[in-house]
């Protein structure tokens, strides 16, 4: 390089220096170190002040900006890695609809998904991304575990781990309540803070699997929400 001998090191690549023995061949100085000359200022990177997103020449860093969800461990999961072809669609279509889900607005949800898409080395195009909100979606843990194989739901705040319940399950939040309601609602209550915990299933969804009723299960909610059991804005 610049017909001087130099070789240019990127990050990642390593030197091997004196006195360092490889094969049995020690490494020296061709000159001595005393009469090297300095490094030449124009090689000298300045030092830049950190950004929420830097690009160097292999990739790019980002810094997750705050968000409603944090117990919600698979948000902060997949704005952490840095997605791959095959995975950038389902990733940041799961990422908006989860922070919608945890009452982020629609603007800051798609200023997150765009900011963690132009962070990737390969990013969606315009195209694509708008693909990725245009509309809304109800995404539970077993539908995210199944497109997403690289999420770990031991960290979550809403799954249960070695049969221990988090703080955040519906049966613990309302354990004292469980008594004083009918069974239909607490067979429902039981189904949302084990099968479906941590999702957000439709009426038709909860009545499929319980075996009840359409009726009997909207009834059955409507009377949770106003017990203040569930929010009002879930499982219409």
């Amino acid at each position: 390089m610049f017909g001087k001998r130099l070789e240019l090191k990127s990050n990642g690549n390593y030197v091997v220096a004196p006195p360092s023995i490889i094969k049995a061949h020690q490494y020296v100085y061709e000159i001595p170190l005393s009469e090297m000359l300095p490094i030449p200022k124009i090689l000298i990177k300045k030092e830049r002040k950190p950004a929420s997103c830097v690009e160097d020449r292999k990739h790019k860093t980002f810094e997750i900006q705050k968000y409603h969800g944090q117990k919600v461990d698979c948000i902060r999961q997949i704005l952490s890695r840095d997605l791959q072809e095959g995975e950038r669609n389902n990733s940041l279509f799961i990422l908006y609809n989860l922070l919608l889900q945890n009452k982020n607005t629609k603007e800051y949800s798609k200023k997150l998904v765009i900011n963690k898409n132009n962070s990737l080395l390969k990013p969606l195009t315009t195209i694509e991304l708008k693909k990725v909100y245009r509309k809304a979606y109800n995404c539970g843990c077993v539908g995210i575990r199944g497109k997403l194989a690289y999420i770990k739901c031991e960290a979550c705040g809403y799954r249960f781990k070695d049969g221990r319940l988090k703080n955040s399950n519906i049966l613990i939040k309302n354990i004292r309540i469980l008594p004083k309601l009918s069974n239909t609602q607490r067979g429902i209550v039981c189904l949302l803070g084990t099968v479906f915990e941590g999702e957000y299933p439709s009426i038709n969804k909860i009545a499929e699997i319980a075996n009840m009723n359409f009726e009997t299960v909207k009834r059955a909610i409507e009377a949770l929400k106003e017990k203040q059991v569930i929010e009002e804005a879930l499982y219409n």
